[in-house]
């Protein structure tokens, strides 16, 4: 079940106080500019900028600048390995194994185009509380003879990990888990729907996007034979900075459809024969790589690397815990699942009006975000304050007690 009408509870039963602890997370705090001026508590949607991501972008224009097209040969042409192998430590996986693309969608459709047709597979499994971006482009496959059974969830919060094996069968060709959902937090169980997948005859990719950078991931742990994701949330990376694992064994049986020069193991040759596939991670590339944007991710990548998931997800649980206490206090309706183990880093709360109580909490310089059939999502970081938590439910308790904000009825921005 989740939070849903939860009852109040007594203060700091839940989570105790923290006030008089030592945080040692909050030693890089200072490395991100907009905590000194916000509550920053979105790190699901976009995470903080780092300084560093400036500096980093300033040599990328100094190098355009003053070394002109010898750039390539000094760094550029290898950045997507480079940070490749940054982000491989943070999903389990080894050097070499790991391709930044430009966004997940088309990291997925590059996975997807690699598949050989099968006959009599013609299946792929996903949820109804899947990230639509997915879904949109999972569907479009109908014109290449594909169908999509999209597993529904009962309670609007998680997905019953029994249902997704139900629907797993011999005409399946791939399972897609997001393995948070983006909506409640859920963390889905990949690991028995990835085993129950291969018992079928069917592989799985997983969405790690939303887990990555909060939630420690093992590849081989979890079994998955895909997984891809992004810099924009937990790593702190930006835009334009997304990347695909493939395992090993599986990726040296495959040539993606999806493909281009990048992924030539002699692209300055300029061979216009047949396509031949790079041995490594670069064989699901396709054209030029988004320099820039990888610029701007290696800081905040490398930092949370450096942390490590584990610590993050610690801090991450009683932070999360302690949102759930505090709106429980107040009687407030939460998305989320009822157990800390199942809940990632991210709390919806589901007040009147959310969309609106949003644009006020943003007027205040309080920095969350509103999603239909979830709410408000609070997501706390590494570098999230205790009492940014007590500010932000106490904030948003006030405006909805007051009506603050019916001044934003009617006018609220179409984004966001």
């Amino acid at each position: 079940m989740g939070c849903q009408g939860a009852a109040p509870v007594a203060r700091h039963a839940l989570v105790p106080s923290v006030t008089a602890m030592t945080d040692p997370l909050l030693v890089h705090r200072p490395r991100f500019p907009i905590l000194e001026r916000t509550t920053y508590l979105i790190s699901n949607s976009l995470g903080a900028m780092p300084s560093a991501a400036r500096d980093s972008l300033a040599s990328y224009a100094d190098a355009w600048a003053s070394r002109g097209v010898r750039a390539w040969a000094e760094g550029w042409w290898t950045l997507p390995g480079d940070v490749g192998n940054v982000v491989a430590r943070l999903i389990g996986a080894g050097d070499d194994e790991v391709s930044m693309q430009l966004n997940v969608t088309g990291a997925a459709a590059t996975f997807l185009s690699a598949l050989p047709a099968e006959p009599g597979r013609d299946t792929i499994v996903a949820t109804d509380m899947n990230f639509p971006s997915l879904l949109y482009m999972w569907r479009a496959q109908a014109r290449n003879g594909l169908r999509v059974v999209e597993v529904p969830t009962r309670d609007g919060v998680r997905i019953e990990v029994e249902d997704v094996i139900a629907a797993i069968d011999e005409r399946t060709k791939l399972v897609v888990v997001d393995h948070v959902l983006f909506r409640s937090s859920f963390i889905q169980d990949a690991k028995a729907i990835a085993r129950a997948a291969h018992a079928k005859g069917a592989l799985v990719l997983l969405d790690a996007f939303q887990s990555v950078g909060v939630v420690p991931v093992d590849v081989k742990e979890l079994e998955v034979d895909a997984l891809v994701g992004g810099a924009l949330k937990w790593l702190c990376g930006g835009p334009g900075a997304c990347f695909l694992w493939v395992r090993p064994e599986l990726a040296r049986t495959l040539e993606p459809a999806l493909t281009g020069w990048m992924a030539h193991p002699n692209p300055f040759a300029f061979d216009i024969g047949p396509m031949k596939y790079r041995k490594d991670a670069f064989r699901f590339m396709s054209g030029t790589p988004n320099i820039p944007g990888l610029m701007a991710a290696r800081p905040g990548i490398e930092l949370v690397a450096d942390i490590g998931s584990a610590a993050i997800r610690e801090k991450s649980m009683r932070q999360t815990a302690r949102l759930v206490e505090l709106a429980r206090e107040r009687g407030m309706r939460l998305t989320c699942p009822e157990k800390p183990e199942e809940r990632a880093g991210t709390v919806a709360i589901d007040v009147e009006d959310g969309k609106a109580a949003c644009q006020e909490l943003l007027r205040r310089e309080i920095i969350v975000d509103y999603r239909p059939k979830a709410g408000i999502r609070v997501s706390p970081h590494f570098y999230t304050k205790d009492d940014e938590l007590e500010r932000c439910v106490s904030e948003l308790d006030e405006i909805v007690r007051t009506r603050a904000h019916e001044k934003h009825l009617g006018k609220l921005p179409r984004y966001g």
